[in-house]
C-alpha cells in the first residue's frame, strides 16, 4: 500500500469543503436589481444581511434559499455608510430552510486563509485566498464606522457582495463588499455587522448625531495658534449653518473656526462626524472655536441627523 502523501493538505481541503457546505446553507441569492442576483447571509432567524449597494429597489425583493426555493422578502432597513442592509423573510420560513450562520467573535488575522462565498445563482460558489491586511477602526467616505479594516487578496466577483468571509472552522468573519472602496475587496467585520444590523432590524435606520453645519479645513496662522495655545496647524471654518439646526440654536456662526469638539482637536470634517455617534443625540457637546481671534466655547445640543442626509 503506497505511503500517504499530502495528508495535511487533504485534511485542509476537506475542512474547507465542509465549511462551504455548512455555511452555504445560510447563503442566499437576492433578487433586487436588474443584473445577476447578489448574495446575502441569514444572520438571525428570519433576517438576512446584505450589501446595501446591491439592493437597488425597496419592494418586490426575492430571496433564493439553499434548497432552490425563492421567497419574497421585505427591506427592514439599510445603512449606506457601512454598505449594509437587512431583509426580513416571511415568518413561515423555518430555521431549517434558512438556518442562521455562526459568526466569529474575534477579528481575522493577516495571513489567515479566507473563503469568500456567494450565491449569484441557484448554486453556492466559493473562492479561496488570504486576509492581506487588518487594521483598526476606520470611517467610510459616507461617515460610517467600521470596527476593523479587513482587506482580502481574493476578488469579490460580481454577485459575491453581501456574501460571507468564512474561516477554516466554518465561522463567518464578516460580510464581503466591493461597495466601500474602489478596486479593493473589503470585509465588514462581524462586530460591525452585529451592531449595525441590530439597529436596522429594530428601527430601520442608524441614528447619527447632527449639528447642522458645513465646514472646510483651513490653515491656522501662527499668531492665532500662539494666542490660543493651539498645537494643531489646522481647524475647520464654518461655511454654512442650517437655520433652526442644533448649531444655529446653540449660537454657532458662519466664519467660526472650530478647533476642537468635546476636547478633541479637529482638522477634517470627518473628525466632527466621528464625535457624533448615536449615543450623543440629545446630549450637549462643547465646540471650541476661534471667533474674531478670541477663544470661545459654544455648547450645542446634538440632534438626530435627518433621514437622507450624509
Amino acid at each position: 500500500m503506497p505511503a500517504a502523501s499530502g495528508g495535511p493538505l487533504a485534511a485542509l481541503s476537506n475542512d474547507l469543503a465542509a465549511a462551504v457546505e455548512t455555511v452555504g446553507r445560510s447563503v442566499v441569492a437576492i433578487h433586487a436589481r436588474r443584473r445577476i442576483p447578489a448574495s446575502g447571509i441569514v444572520w438571525q432567524p428570519g433576517l438576512v444581511v446584505a450589501a446595501h449597494h446591491t439592493i437597488q429597489r425597496d419592494e418586490e425583493i426575492g430571496v433564493t434559499l439553499h434548497d432552490g426555493s425563492t421567497v419574497p422578502a421585505t427591506l427592514a432597513g439599510r445603512d449606506p455608510s457601512t454598505d449594509l442592509a437587512v431583509l426580513r423573510l416571511p415568518p413561515e420560513i423555518s430555521a431549517t430552510a434558512a438556518p442562521p450562520a455562526s459568526f466569529a467573535t474575534e477579528a481575522p488575522r493577516v495571513g489567515q486563509l479566507a473563503l469568500v462565498l456567494g450565491r449569484p445563482g441557484p448554486a453556492i460558489t466559493a473562492g479561496l485566498g488570504i486576509v492581506s491586511a487588518v487594521g483598526g477602526e476606520w470611517r467610510t467616505w459616507q461617515g460610517g464606522t467600521i470596527d476593523h479594516f479587513v482587506r482580502l487578496d481574493v476578488a469579490v466577483h460580481d454577485g459575491f457582495s453581501g456574501g460571507p468571509l468564512v474561516d477554516a472552522g466554518g465561522k463567518v468573519v464578516g460580510v464581503n463588499t466591493s461597495g466601500l472602496a474602489r478596486a479593493a475587496a473589503l470585509t465588514v467585520p462581524a462586530a460591525t455587522v452585529a451592531r449595525v444590523a441590530g439597529q436596522l432590524a429594530a428601527s430601520g435606520h442608524i441614528a447619527r448625531g447632527w449639528l447642522g453645519i458645513a465646514t472646510q479645513p483651513v490653515r491656522l496662522p501662527a499668531t492665532l495658534r500662539r494666542g490660543l495655545g493651539l498645537e494643531s496647524e489646522a481647524g475647520l471654518v464654518v461655511v454654512n449653518v442650517e437655520p433652526e439646526s442644533p448649531a444655529d440654536r446653540g449660537g454657532v456662526l458662519i466664519g467660526d473656526i472650530v478647533v476642537a469638539v468635546a476636547d478633541r482637536a479637529v482638522s477634517d470634517p470627518a473628525d466632527v462626524l466621528a464625535a457624533l455617534g448615536g449615543e450623543r443625540i440629545g446630549q450637549p457637546i462643547v465646540l471650541r472655536v476661534a471667533r474674531g481671534g478670541k477663544d470661545e466655547r459654544v455648547t450645542v445640543t446634538v440632534g438626530e441627523r435627518p433621514r437622507g442626509r450624509r
